[in-house]
C-alpha cells in the first residue's frame, strides 16, 4: 500500500495503517498493560505481547500481589488468548539479578535505601527488552505505566500522567531521549485507574478486578531485610545504637533492618525526646539517632544524571526546577548546579526530611508537566 506525505498519522504516530504498524507490549499479568495490549489490539494494531520472567518461576507461584510471578505470567498468556494475538515468555532471570537485585542488596548493604523498580526499567525493560522489541521488527513498545510522551520541538518529551495519582515519572526519569522515541504509553492521559479498569471491562478482560501489586516484585511481603540475608547471608550483624552526641542507647540486629527518617521500632523508648535514624554508619555497624532537625537537608550531591531538557545539562550553572527525593512526595522548588555531563549539586529552597543515599532525585518544571530527567542521591565526596 502506498502512502504519501498526505497520509495521516495513526495513534501511536506513525504514517501508516494500525494492521502494518507492530506494537510490542510489555505485560506484567497486571490489568494496566493488558489493557493497553487488548486496546491496541481492538485499534488493529500488529501486538505482540511479551512478559519477562525476572525470578524463580516454582518459588513465585505463592507469592501474591507481585509482578512478574508465576500467576502473572498466566494472567498474561491469558489475556493474550482472550484477544487473539501472540504472547511470549522471556527467561530474564540472570539479567535482572546481575542488573537488579545484586545491586540492590550491595547498596542496601551499605546504608542506602534503594529503588530497585527504577533500575528494573533502565536496565532490563527498557534496555534488554526494548532490543529484544526491535529484533521482532516492532514499530514501538508500548507499556502500561501512567506517563506521558510528547512529541515537543526538540523531540520527545517525558511529561507526568494526567492522573497526579497515579503519576509513575519518579520511577522513568532515566529513561534516554532514543527510548523515549521508540516507548508508547497509552495510559497516561486517562483521569484515573478506575477509567483502566472500566475498560478492562469493556474489553472483558479476565484480569478486570485483579489487584494492584503494592511491594517491589521480589519483595512480595515488603519485608526487605529478610530479602538480604538470603542473599547476603550474615549481613544482620548486630551492633550499636548511637546517639549523635556519642551517647550508646541500645543494641541492634544489623542495620539492614533501618532506613534514614525512622522511628517507630528502635527499641530505645523511655526517652524525652522523640528521636530518628539520622545515619547509618555501616563500616562502624551503627545506628546513628538524633532529633528531627537532624534530618532537614538543603543541599543534595546527585550523580548518574540522566538529562532530558533540550538545551545541554552543562549549558547553564544553574536550572530552576522543582524536585522529587521520594516517590511519595510531592516536587519541591531547587536549583541545580551541574558539576559535569552527569553530576551536580541541588539546593532545595526548602529543607526536606530523610533525604536519603539510593533515592532518586527527580528534576520536573516548576509551572508544567514536563520531566526533566534526574539522578541518585548519594552521599557527595
Amino acid at each position: 500500500m502506498a502512502l504519501d506525505s498526505e497520509t495521516p498519522l495513526n495513534s501511536l504516530g506513525f504514517a501508516k495503517p494500525p494492521s502494518e504498524t507492530r506494537v510490542v507490549v510489555a505485560m506484567s499479568g497486571g490489568v494496566d498493560s493488558s489493557v493497553v495490549a487488548a486496546h491496541l489490539a481492538d485499534q488493529g494494531y500488529d501486538v505482540v505481547g511479551v512478559t519477562l520472567q525476572l525470578y524463580d518461576h516454582g518459588a513465585a507461584l505463592a507469592k501474591k500481589g507481585a509482578c512478574c510471578a508465576g500467576i502473572d505470567i498466566h494472567d498474561a498468556r491469558r489475556v493474550a488468548e482472550e484477544r487473539g494475538f501472540p504472547h511470549y515468555v522471556l527467561d530474564y532471570e540472570n539479567i535482572f539479578k546481575d542488573a537488579v537485585i545484586d545491586e540492590f542488596a550491595d547498596s542496601y548493604l551499605a546504608g542506602a535505601t534503594p529503588v530497585p523498580c527504577i533500575r528494573c526499567n533502565e536496565r532490563v525493560k527498557f534496555k534488554d527488552l526494548l532490543e529484544t522489541a526491535k529484533d521482532l521488527e516492532a514499530d514501538c513498545m508500548a507499556t502500561g505505566h501512567y506517563i506521558q510522551r510528547k512529541v515537543g520541538p526538540g523531540g520527545s518529551e517525558l511529561h507526568s500522567a494526567e492522573d497526579a495519582n497515579r503519576d509513575q515519572s519518579y520511577f522513568l526519569f532515566s529513561t534516554t531521549p532514543e527510548q523515549l522515541d521508540f516507548l508508547r504509553f497509552p495510559l497516561g492521559h486517562l483521569p484515573s485507574k478506575d477509567a483502566t479498569r472500566q475498560m478492562a471491562a469493556q474489553y472483558g478482560l479476565s484480569v478486570a478486578d485483579k489487584p494492584d501489586s503494592q511491594d517491589i516484585c521480589f519483595v512480595p511481603d515488603g519485608n526487605y531485610a529478610s530479602v538480604i540475608e538470603k542473599l547476603r547471608p550474615g549481613a544482620a550483624e548486630p551492633g550499636a545504637i548511637v546517639h549523635t552526641d556519642g551517647r550508646v542507647l541500645g543494641r541492634h540486629e544489623g542495620v539492614i533492618h533501618y532506613t534514614i527518617g525512622q522511628r517507630r521500632g528502635l527499641g530505645i523508648g523511655g526517652l524525652s525526646e522523640p528521636l530518628y535514624v539520622v545515619k547509618l554508619d555501616v563500616d562502624r555497624k551503627h545506628v546513628v539517632v538524633g532529633p528531627k532537625e537532624m534530618l532537614a537537608t538543603r543541599t543534595i550531591p546527585v550523580r548518574e544524571i540522566n538529562w532530558l531538557g533540550d538545551a545541554p545539562f552543562t549549558s547553564q550553572k544553574e536550572w530552576h526546577v522543582s524536585v522529587k527525593v521520594r516517590s511519595t512526595r510531592p516536587p519541591r522548588e531547587a536549583i541545580i548546579r551541574p558539576l559535569t555531563d552527569t553530576t551536580a549539586e541541588v539546593e532545595l529552597l526548602t529543607p526536606e526530611e530523610g533525604v536519603s543515599p539510593g533515592q532518586a532525585c527527580v528534576f520536573y518544571e516548576t509551572e508544567g508537566s514536563r520531566i526533566f530527567g534526574g539522578g541518585w542521591i548519594w552521599r557527595g565526596y
